[in-house]
């Protein structure tokens, strides 16, 4: 079974956690004795986000004052590189030896006229208290908007329109290649009629992104493994309860934030419908019970 399987960037690196390489590589190593028994089961193709990681990026950027900041396409390619390299060498370490690993550095196309541009939704950097958020905000430039108790820069989230290196990403899976794609949603990309590719200032949700993915190489299944054991129905209140089961139509009935739940909520719905196939979220700890239907929320038609 062919499965694509997206990691959430707080999965990698945990909500409040200090963003050092020790805990990144920590956390990827966790993540990857998750992956390991699928990986010897089916064919996975891994995506990831980077939302903790880029604005790390964008903050050691801004500290360096002689140069102008490098923009945000350039802090996502440097951030796959990153998070690929970890993936490969901690999961090279727990498969078999023969099994061969790539990151491949992913650029996605996104509309210039999006009307992301106009109302930034993507969480990226630390966390903060609400003084030092808003302070920051008028310090740089920022906008800052709350997520859940504590507040957090947000950039532009353009809709994923399409995967340029779609191709070679096939070729290596017909070669029996685990491949690390698509990481943080993509490098956001805008071609102009002449056909000249230029890179655009914002981060594309890694949800919507993998769904494109899976929908593209032909997934049988598409999972989101985050930090939360699936959809809640009034999350954080005392009467919430999560869902097994839903189909897009049901999902439909409720409302999920914008900045987190929501974007996974749609990107399975639109596999789905798309498809006709499985998809689901769940947490990563529960990654081979999710992928044998035992554990997190299944969506089907």
């Amino acid at each position: 079974m062919r499965i694509v399987i997206a990691l959430g960037g707080n999965a990698l690196l945990k909500r409040g956690e200090p963003m050092t390489a020790e805990n990144q590589r920590a956390n990827v190593r966790i993540a990857c004795q998750r992956l390991a028994p699928v990986t010897q089961k089916h064919q996975v193709v891994i995506a990831h986000g980077n939302g903790p990681q880029v604005g790390l990026l964008a903050l050691q950027n801004d500290a360096y004052k002689d140069v102008p900041s490098y923009p945000l396409d350039v802090l996502g390619a440097e951030s796959q590189g990153m998070i690929g390299y970890m993936i490969e060498q901690e999961l090279g370490n727990m498969v078999d030896e023969n099994i061969p690993f790539t990151t491949m550095l992913t650029m996605i196309e996104v509309d210039a006229d999006d009307p992301a541009f106009k109302n930034p939704t993507k969480f990226i950097g630390p966390i903060y208290g609400e003084e030092e958020a808003k302070k920051l905000a008028a310090e740089r430039g920022w906008t800052v908007k709350q997520d859940g108790a504590k507040w957090r820069r947000v950039v532009p989230s353009p809709i994923p329109q399409r995967i340029f290196e779609l191709r070679p990403v096939k070729w290596l899976l017909e070669r029996g290649v685990i491949v690390i794609c698509a990481g943080g949603g993509g490098i956001p990309t805008v071609l102009s009629k002449d056909n000249v590719l230029t890179g655009v200032e914002a981060v594309i949700d890694k949800d919507r992104a993998s769904a494109v993915l899976a929908r593209e190489l032909e997934a049988d299944m598409f999972v989101i493994a985050s930090d939360v054991p699936g959809i809640y129905l009034d999350y954080g209140k005392p009467e919430q309860r999560i869902l097994k089961r839903a189909t897009p139509d049901e999902l439909r009935a409720w409302k999920f934030p914008a900045g987190s739940m929501g974007p996974k909520v749609e990107a399975v719905m639109d596999f789905v419908e798309k498809t006709g196939k499985r998809a689901a979220i769940g947490a990563l700890e529960d990654i081979e019970d999710i992928v044998e239907g035992k554990a997190g929320t299944m969506i089907e038609l």
